[in-house]
């Protein structure tokens, strides 16, 4: 079944100065002054482990379109000169991360991010979804949300706010933290403190 999201409901802290970050072709990204704005009006909170998070409580990956699941659909959105398969799967094409400038020519070496992951959605209100919203989340190809990156560097991120982890390319900073902020509001999910003072410090690269 087609799925469609019209929904209303390795490096730490390193920063690269590299060349500038390509840019970014997942849609939905605000300006800076609207994430500044959106920023402001999101709920800190603690945001407290239940320890109750399972990464099966997000089903993923889901059809989106013809025969593509959400991580070849994003494959083949975010890559370049991309020929798939009539299973979706891409046969060719050349991959560059935002997170990190690094360019790829096999899937294989390509991971699909969840900008605000999983679990920090968990501990942010997300435990109080249903299965569906947590569905639409995971596999939201509507806003910011899922990236085609380097597999290590968005292993390197893992369940990390940007409090603990942010991409190699500082000048990626401002795109990451506009797009942060933009997946959190329109999910009304909380952030704490130090995840506020780390997205203020990015949206000032901007």
């Amino acid at each position: 079944m087609i799925f469609t999201l019209a929904l209303a409901a390795l490096f730490p802290a390193a920063a690269v100065l590299a060349a500038p970050a390509p840019m970014p072709t997942p849609p939905g990204i605000p300006s800076a002054t609207t994430a500044r704005t959106a920023l402001a009006s999101l709920t800190v909170s603690t945001n407290p482990d239940d320890g109750l998070y399972e990464r099966d409580l997000f089903p993923t990956w889901i059809t989106i379109e013809g025969t593509c699941n959400t991580r070849e659909y994003v494959l083949k959105r975010d890559g370049t000169s991309v020929v798939v398969g009539s299973d979706c799967y891409p046969t060719s094409g050349t991959w560059t991360s935002p997170y990190d400038g690094g360019k790829w020519t096999a899937p294989a070496d390509v991971d699909i991010d969840h900008m605000v992951p999983l679990k920090n959605a968990w501990i942010s209100g997300a435990n109080k979804w249903t299965t569906a919203q947590r569905q639409a989340f995971a596999n939201d190809v509507t806003r910011p949300q899922l990236w085609a990156v380097t597999d290590n560097v968005n292993q390197s991120k893992g369940d990390k706010s940007p409090d603990a982890w942010k991409p190699p390319l500082a000048s990626f900073y401002c795109v990451y933290a506009r797009s942060w902020i933009q997946v959190k509001s329109y999910y009304s999910l909380s952030i704490t403190s130090a995840e506020k003072s780390a997205l203020t410090s990015m949206l000032n690269t901007c």
